[in-house]
């Protein structure tokens, strides 16, 4: 609905609903095929934390941009591109999938593969000799532990 209201830049109430109405019926006949939300806690602290994770996404993604507009200036370009492994411990299906498209988003990082709780990550500056584990604080951590506040 926010993205209907969005496109169509009005606050007529009559458009509103032709945005609402299918928004409903999508949501009501697809909710027990969709595993998707199963463990999404909608509770005042799920809320909560649902907007801490927006800062905290639009923080990272400005700091990536920055650092990727300075390496594309940078005469010597200054990259280290490769794959990393890094693993979640993220169950839940919904909070997996945010945490996948918050790394793809975040400039300078891109999600290639999920195998299991691994993901394999095109990085452009690998750091840490390729340790998953230092990889994993570096890219997932800051995310992962406010989407287990949400979802699990």
């Amino acid at each position: 609905m926010f993205f209907w209201v969005l496109w169509n830049n009005t606050w007529d109430m009559t458009m509103w609903l032709y945005g609402l109405i299918p928004a409903f019926l999508i949501v009501v006949l697809l909710d027990k095929a969709s595993s998707v939300f199963k463990g999404a806690k909608f509770t005042p602290s799920g809320l909560f934390y649902s907007f801490v994770y927006i800062f905290v996404f639009i923080f990272e993604m400005i700091k990536s941009n920055i650092d990727v507009f300075f390496r594309v200036l940078s005469p010597k370009l200054p990259i280290n591109p490769g794959i990393v492994r890094v693993k979640t411990t993220l169950k839940s299906p919904m909070g997996r999938m945010i945490l996948a498209n918050s790394i793809t988003l975040t400039p300078g990082t891109f999600l290639v593969d999920i195998k299991d709780d691994c993901f394999y990550i095109h990085w452009i500056e690998v750091c840490c000799d390729g340790d998953p584990e230092k990889a994993t604080q570096v890219i997932v951590a800051k995310f992962e532990k406010i989407l287990k506040k949400i979802y699990e």
